[in-house]
């Protein structure tokens, strides 16, 4: 089990925005389409992932925007969503 203080999670994410901001304040990420690892597979390490699905960026980031102009349709999920759009943008900004 890994314990993940909210506070310190929250400090984190803010740190890394401030990283990214730039003048135009729009993230232009290349890619769309991703690779998808089913929940019942992602952390089983012990087994290689079977059915993988492809996942699209922009379908990601449209439910994000979606939660934002009516907050009733935030939900739990929104943390995948969010964890696409992230690692989209750790990858650009490693590369």
């Amino acid at each position: 089990m890994v314990e993940i203080p909210v506070d310190k999670l929250k400090n984190v994410i803010d740190l890394l925005m401030e990283r990214i901001q730039t003048d135009e304040q729009v993230l232009d990420i290349e890619a769309d389409a991703f690779w998808s690892v089913p929940r019942d597979q992602a952390y089983n390490v012990y087994s290689e992932p079977q059915n993988l699905t492809i996942g699209m960026l922009s379908e990601s980031w449209g439910h994000l925007e979606d939660m934002l102009s009516d907050p009733d349709r935030v939900v739990g999920h929104g943390f995948v969503w969010l964890s696409d759009v992230l690692r989209a943008i750790g990858d650009e900004a490693s590369s």
